[in-house]
């Protein structure tokens, strides 16, 4: 693994259209990426068309260009280069996985210490705290001047990947970065307002269903989550709204490790896995047939959704009783 910002930056430069695309589920990091890089691409007068299989976020709604996403499934059109920001394997990509058949070239820009380097060009570092950090490098070594609006996406990436700055992986070039991107006039207070200490009723609503069940188990050490259908449908929740209740758990005094387990319409269950510096939980996501950080990471797995929790409880035990 390593950033490659020349390599992806010559396969920009024989692009005439490209399509940028995000993850499935997107987050803030994802949507920052395609957003920033395709404001950078439009002023390289490049044709640019951003892509994702799943509604974009509410509270990311005041991001510039974020109508801009598009269904794959409606698009016909072809492209010069595919470049997956975010994306840590193609099965992330969800179905936006067709247009890759109707791209000339394909490149990736990604942080994910378990991404495959699964394109023709890629630009992956595992150790970086966000993959907006690499967003940014790549539109510097493009010559694309850093604006307002580049900013705003980009701090949108950073800080919601680094937890507002709070986990372990935020480093010395973060904040670098960030005092760059400060002085493009950033309107900190108010995005971080809305990223941070600003909830919608339903969310509300569906903490306290996941609350009301909440268990812990490894005398402590391991908190469980989970939530049904119909709390989403009782809450008028989208899975959007579910996104950060893991942390809820996390944040107990004691616990080592938290799993959120969600039932998807599909009766599939998505898990969310997170894990307190040095406890990892990449590898145990990895196992599930999933990935993400050593930190925070996720996986899918069949329902019934009391089967899957306990698989995935055992696994984290395991994983527990290994890291002592």
């Amino acid at each position: 693994m390593s950033r490659n910002p020349e390599g992806i930056a010559h396969a920009i430069s024989r692009a005439e259209t490209v399509a940028v695309c995000s993850h499935i589920n997107p987050d803030g990091d994802t949507i920052g990426c395609a957003l920033a890089m395709r404001l950078g691409l439009l002023a390289l007068g490049k044709k640019v068309s951003i892509f994702c299989q799943d509604k974009t976020p509410d509270n990311l709604s005041f991001l510039p260009g974020i109508s801009e996403f598009r269904k794959p499934e409606t698009c016909t059109d072809s492209f010069d280069l595919f470049l997956a920001v975010d994306v840590s394997d193609p099965q992330r990509l969800g179905n936006v996985q067709h247009l890759i058949a109707r791209s000339a070239h394909t490149a990736q820009i990604d942080h994910h210490p378990t991404n495959p380097m699964y394109m023709e060009v890629n630009s992956v570092d595992g150790q970086a705290p966000a993959a907006c950090i690499l967003i940014y490098e790549q539109l510097k070594a493009l010559g694309v001047p850093l604006t307002r609006e580049i900013a705003m996406c980009l701090y949108t990436g950073i800080s919601t990947d680094t937890g507002n700055f709070s986990f372990s992986s935020t480093n010395a070039e973060t904040f670098e970065i960030m005092s760059h991107l400060m002085r493009t006039g950033l309107p900190l207070s108010e995005m971080s307002r809305a990223l941070f200490r600003e909830r919608s009723r339903q969310q509300l609503l569906l903490l306290g269903k996941v609350i009301s069940r909440l268990r812990f188990e490894a005398d402590g050490k391991i908190a469980v989550m989970t939530l049904r259908r119909k709390d989403f449908e009782d809450c008028g929740a989208l899975n959007e709204h579910a996104d950060t209740l893991i942390n809820f758990g996390l944040e107990t005094i004691g616990t080592k490790m938290a799993i959120l387990g969600r039932e998807d319409q599909d009766g599939t269950i998505k898990f969310s896995l997170r894990a307190k510096s040095p406890a990892t939980v990449d590898d145990v996501a990895k196992a599930l047939g999933g990935g993400g950080h050593p930190q925070a990471a996720g996986a899918q797995l069949p329902g019934p959704l009391e089967d899957a929790v306990a698989t995935v409880l055992a696994a984290m035990k395991e994983k527990l009783d290994r890291q002592g």
